[in-house]
């Protein structure tokens, strides 16, 4: 029989023992503190220039920083740093580039609090959770220390007797990353940490919205002696996204690219990369299905792995439970469960006591959920808990945690991701109709499944169109674990054993005459 992990919150290795700070004194503290920094970082030198974006607290909408809005000119520089970086940073052993690593870790959870209050400031996550987030990072570049030491080739025996033959496995070079608002510290890492242990460069593009998280990274990786240029951090603003985007793609001197975000953008970039034939990973949009047996041996733990899924990060994430299907005979129990949970939460701004969630990043996001909820009531859902925004004085962004029976195909929240604090619940009679209903949609990232038969178990989990599943469990992220969808997901892998094979190349050596006659 399976077991239930019953956790139900992410754990940190960083006590929470500290008295709880406004908005104003965290930012008041970062400035002070000397990490925050309103600037990029090419070369291993701090970039300022003349233009700049502002960067908003979505809790409070005040401005936290504004930081240089860099061009095309900026880029290239930082390009070029960065093949001139890969050219020394090749030559060192796995063992040189696991203690830069192992450093940077170190680094990281020495300021781990910092690192949490810059991520709580800029992306609105409770702090809490903030903390977690960077324990989780920080795991990535433990992960791939361990990893650069081990990228193993192969001894070949070829078809001609005279020949032997060795495959080597090289560093790509110079890698362009795109990273995401939503885990501003640890979509740096998963992909940063991979590419150095190979032996690979970056150049990174935060998001606009969270781009202060991504510069103090940088500046820790230069303190743990990683070279100047091997980490660059181009902030730029969204109006500026797309040519940067561009740049990177076509650019023959990148000869990777990274991206994490939505599907749409997924598939213009790998467009535009097809003129200079660059390797790319791809991890997009999901729509995750969540299904619920009725041989759970606990409904209540079920609906408790539900709610993990669901509403961590206030539901945003590409992991999180689009679609939960539960089976008709536990249906009202499970939801009757749910209900319960999500009546607990607290919502808030980030750094205040007792929060468990806070804001969404901005109005758009607001704006899709609102839309996901009046659909979903206009075609027969019934809102149980939720569905509205909260008090005007809390600020403009929050929106209750909402549960809603009844969801049906037809709804949007079937066939879109929400990205929001809403579980839309489906009703199913068999295996064969849920297997069906979950692989209906065009995205393939992350999915679920709760039940105590292991046959079933590995049936479906088999049968699933999705590139993770996740059994008895709603937390399925780990730095040991391969991340990565299949379909309009995108494709490639992050973390694992498999994460460091995204920045190599396999290269054929044959030793011709050498064999014995």
């Amino acid at each position: 029989m399976f077991r239930f992990n019953r956790t139900v919150t992410l754990q940190t290795r960083v006590p929470f023992n500290r008295r709880m700070l406004s908005s104003a004194e965290a930012l008041s503290n970062m400035k002070r503190s000397g990490l925050l920094k309103e600037c990029g970082i090419i070369n291993g030198e701090e970039r300022t220039s003349a233009t700049t974006f502002e960067v908003f607290n979505p809790a409070s909408q005040a401005i936290i920083a504004r930081v240089p809005d860099l061009n095309l000119a900026d880029l290239d520089e930082a390009i070029a740093g960065s093949e001139t970086a890969f050219a020394q940073l090749r030559r060192t052993t796995g063992f040189e580039r696991a203690a830069m690593l192992q450093k940077w870790n170190e680094l990281m959870l020495k300021h781990s609090e910092e690192l949490a209050t810059i991520i709580t400031l800029e992306n609105g996550k409770p702090i809490a959770e903030a903390r977690g987030e960077v324990a989780y990072a920080a795991s990535f570049l433990s992960w791939f220390a361990g990893e650069a030491p081990r990228v193993y080739g192969d001894v070949l025996a070829p078809s001609n007797a005279l020949n032997r033959a060795l495959a080597i496995k090289q560093p790509v070079g110079v890698v362009g990353m795109i990273t995401p608002w939503n885990f501003p510290a640890a979509m740096i890492t998963r992909k940063v940490a991979a590419a150095l242990a190979a032996g690979c460069t970056s150049v990174v593009k935060p998001d606009a919205s969270t781009p202060l998280t991504a510069i103090a990274l940088a500046k820790l990786a230069l303190e743990a002696g990683v070279p100047s240029g091997a980490l660059n951090v181009v902030p730029v603003s969204r109006d500026g996204a797309a040519e940067v985007g561009k740049k990177l793609s076509i650019d023959r001197r990148v000869r990777k690219l990274s991206f994490t975000g939505s599907t749409a953008v997924g598939k213009l970039l790998m467009q535009q990369s097809a003129s200079s034939l660059k390797k790319l990973s791809l991890e997009l949009g999901g729509n995750a299905p969540f299904i619920v047996f009725d041989d759970v041996p606990d409904v209540a733990a079920a609906a408790a792995a539900a709610a993990v899924s669901k509403f961590r990060s206030s539901g945003q994430t590409c992991v999180c439970a689009n679609r939960i299907f539960v089976q008709s005979s536990i249906y009202d129990e499970f939801v009757e469960r749910l209900t319960d949970i999500a009546q607990g939460f607290t919502v808030g701004e980030g750094f205040a006591e007792g929060i468990t969630h806070g804001p969404l990043i901005d109005e758009r996001a607001l704006a899709k959920v609102e839309r996901h909820v009046a659909d979903a009531a206009a075609l027969g859902g019934e809102i149980l808990v939720g569905g509205t925004r909260t008090a005007i004085d809390i600020g403009p962004n929050f929106y209750q945690p909402t549960v809603i029976s009844g969801a049906t195909s037809a709804m949007a929240i079937a066939g879109e991701e929400t990205f929001g604090p809403v579980a839309g619940i489906f009703k199913f009679e068999d295996e064969d109709e849920v297997v069906r209903e979950a692989n209906s949609v065009d995205a393939g990232l992350a999915s679920y499944v709760m039940s105590r038969d292991v046959s079933r178990v590995f049936r479906v989990a088999e049968r699933l169109d999705f590139g993770m599943v996740g059994v008895n469990t709603g937390l399925i992220s780990d730095c040991a674990v391969p991340f990565g969808g299949v379909k309009d997901s995108g494709f490639g892998r992050e973390g694992s054993k498999f994460g460091i094979d995204e920045y190599l190349s396999v290269k054929a050596i044959t030793f011709g005459g050498v064999g014995l006659l």
